[in-house]
């Protein structure tokens, strides 16, 4: 077969007119053939013996020997279809295929073939036309190879940008294009970016790691550079060959030559009719870059410089709202005699909200501090801004020497009196550093977590009232109070729920969880608090996070490996089953679990007993000393120096049956004068 430029048949041009179909055929570069089916003899005439590269002397009308001018799957594809369409009852049929010529290079040829049958339909005879179709062939694979290209270019505009779309931060643009899958997707050897500030560019993604140059960090725009240029001349810049960036950019060309580094296109990243940066995208192949693709990378540029813009604004308006929080912590945490302190705070990555979380520590008269931690409702600027003022109040409050629940009742009642329609969750703990004693007020806050000295690390159940600003709305001021003791090396832990909460999980194992990190991280509060804030950072949430760590220091004193002390008065009705509560809790976290009803029922009575009989406020004491063989004591204090007494029970109830039940249940127990008072005590037996 002969391409464009391939010699045709010599045809002489008769005067006649119309011109024979032959002579159209001849003059076109076509042939023609007749195959008789019943004697299977194919008459070629000579135009059609020039395409198999054949003299019309070397063909015999037998369609086998044709058989040495086309490859053999060449012919078995071309009998494939010709069988099939005689086989199916088509009128017709065409099939493109190759011919082997002489010189053993092979040509595209196609042949169209009409089908003539009898009247019952039986095929006898085929007549058609073949016509060189290497030139059609190149055509179509140039034309697939460009809708491929174009294909191709347009997955990866589409790809990338739909990857920059979830792209929230400056640095998340970056990972997007500069990253392993950034470069594969954009097949570049190596990609930056530059950010325009002041007259100046400067790079925040410097490329692969050996292909920085500190001198480039930060040019100029009126520099003699290319990203110069194109953010001067708001003009994307190709540069299609090594050459050309040795002659064009002669300062620039000492960095480029030691890189795998052929091609390059910078492109200006416009945001609202100005350049906010560029980025380079450097090929390690050479050559110009085509209409199609300069135009396609336009577009990526455009794509590029929305989700910069986005995230430019998104880095200002948090850093805006970070440092407004920041602004309302204390800006350092008085040193404290007696005790090594640890704060943090962690803002969530949710652009211009702001968190209401917060800390404080006062230090009081008498070696006692005051630590505060709460968050209050909502993330925006009223949120921080109640955030100061409460944290302002307590720390008044605190420091006019009140008790951990009128400093906890009068912010409630002053974030009630603002009106702001939020309130606040909080935990403040009053620590006696001479004695170890710590009194805690919960208001809607998390409870606390204690570590000891010896590793362990618990959950303290606290006793909690309604968060501030809605006790005070239903007039429910009276916050219970726990009080723990803290041995020398002990660890409370306050926080709020950033550290905590992750959506799917139960708050229960969470806490159990962060329990489990306390204890197995470092004895430094320091060391500890960053431990933590790390493990929290690996989590994704749109919380902010504050914490407090307070270790008190000194020998150990004592070898308890748990105390409770809990008040109840007599108008409160949900003092003595919180007070159930916090018993139960503590006893099974002391590891005396297998006795904690019976200690449970048996606090229950005393203080049931102490509350009926006696005037005036009721003190529970629980200590658990460390090692074998430890006995819980419990001891309910009260103000009346009366003794209990033995009754016979009732019949009708169940009075007089609570002294024998403490005998039953206790392994030991006794009343001891205490003051203007006594105290009835027990002890169990806990392996």
């Amino acid at each position: 077969m002969a391409d464009r430029g391939a010699k045709r048949p010599t045809v002489s041009v008769p005067d006649d007119w119309p011109a024979h179909p032959d002579l159209t055929l001849a003059l076109n570069g076509m042939g023609g053939f007749d195959w008789d089916l019943d004697s299977g003899l194919m008459h070629l005439d000579p135009p059609a013996l020039e395409l198999f590269d054949m003299a019309p002397a070397e063909y015999d009308d037998r369609p086998a020997t044709l058989g040495g001018r086309l490859p053999p799957h060449e012919a078995a594809r071309l009998a494939t279809v010709v069988t099939r369409a005689l086989k199916d009852g088509s009128d017709s049929y065409g099939a493109y295929f190759r011919v082997r010529r002489r010189d053993g290079a092979t040509r595209w040829t196609h042949c169209q073939g009409s089908i003539r049958r009898d009247g019952t339909g039986w095929p006898r005879r085929v007549i058609g036309v073949i016509r060189d179709a290497d030139a059609e062939y190149a055509q179509a694979v140039e034309r697939i190879a460009v809708d491929e290209e174009r294909r191709r270019h347009t997955g990866v505009v589409e790809r990338t940008t739909a990857a920059l779309a979830h792209a929230s931060t400056v640095r998340d643009v970056i990972a997007v294009l500069a990253g392993d899958q950034g470069l594969n997707r954009l097949g570049a050897e190596n990609i930056i970016l530059g950010l325009v500030e002041s007259g100046r560019i400067r790079l925040v993604s410097e490329g692969k790691a050996g292909s920085f140059r500190p001198e480039l960090g930060v040019t100029r725009v009126g520099d003699e550079y290319p990203m110069s240029e194109v953010v001067r001349t708001h003009t994307p810049r190709f540069i299609g060959s090594r050459t050309e960036f040795a002659a064009h950019y002669p300062r620039l060309w000492p960095a480029v030559e030691p890189l795998n580094i052929g091609s390059a296109a910078y492109l200006p990243l416009i945001a609202q009719a100005r350049p906010i940066g560029v980025v380079g995208l450097f090929f390690a192949r050479e050559g110009d870059f085509r209409d199609q693709e300069r135009n396609l990378l336009v577009a990526l540029g455009s794509g590029i410089a929305q989700s910069l813009a986005r995230a430019m604004l998104y880095d200002q308006e948090h850093d805006l709202a970070e440092g407004l929080q920041q602004a309302m912590l204390p800006r350092r945490i008085p040193g404290v005699p007696g005790a090594e302190i640890a704060v943090r705070y962690r803002s969530a990555r949710i652009g211009r909200e702001i968190g209401g979380d917060w800390y404080d520590v006062t230090p009081l008269p008498d070696g006692r501090v005051a630590a505060v931690i709460g968050d209050v409702q909502g993330h925006d600027t009223q949120a921080a801004a109640l955030m100061g003022q409460l944290r302002i109040v307590l720390r008044a409050y605190a420091a006019e020497g009140h008790t951990p629940a009128t400093v906890m009742a009068r912010a409630s009642a002053f974030l009630h009196e603002l009106d702001p329609d939020r309130f606040a969750t909080c935990t403040y703990a009053e620590v006696d550093l001479g004695t170890g004693t710590a009194r805690l007020v919960r208001a809607g806050h998390l409870d606390p977590l204690l570590r000891y000295a010896g590793g362990a690390c618990r959950r303290l159940p606290v006793a909690g009232g309604l968060p501030l600003g809605l006790s005070a709305a239903f007039t429910r001021l009276d916050h219970p109070v726990t009080t723990v003791h803290l041995a020398p090396g002990d660890t409370l832990l306050l926080c709020t729920d950033g550290l905590v909460e992750r959506p799917g999980t139960d708050l229960d194992d969470a806490m159990r969880e962060l329990a489990g990190r306390v204890a197995d991280g470092p004895r430094d509060v320091h060391q500890l608090a960053d431990r933590l804030c790390e493990s929290a950072a690996e989590r994704p949430t749109e919380d902010d996070m504050a914490l407090l760590l307070l270790r008190l220091l000194g020998a150990p004193r004592h070898e308890d490996a748990g105390h409770l002390r809990q008040r109840i008065t007599p108008g409160d009705p949900d003092a003595r089953s919180a007070a159930k509560r916090l018993i139960r809790a503590a006893v099974r976290a002391w590891g005396a679990r297998e006795r904690a009803e019976e200690i449970e029922l048996v606090a229950d009575e005393l203080i049931t007993n102490a509350l009926l009989h006696t005037d005036g406020a009721v003190t529970v004491d629980i200590r658990l000393p460390h090692g074998a063989g430890r006995r819980l004591r419990l001891e309910v204090t009260d103000r009346s120096s009366a003794l209990p007494r033995r009754r016979t029970a009732e019949t009708a109830g169940a009075a007089g049956r609570g002294l024998p039940m403490v005998e039953r249940l206790a392994d030991v127990w006794g009343v001891e004068p205490r003051g203007d008072g006594k105290c009835v005590w027990c002890e169990f037996n806990c392996p």
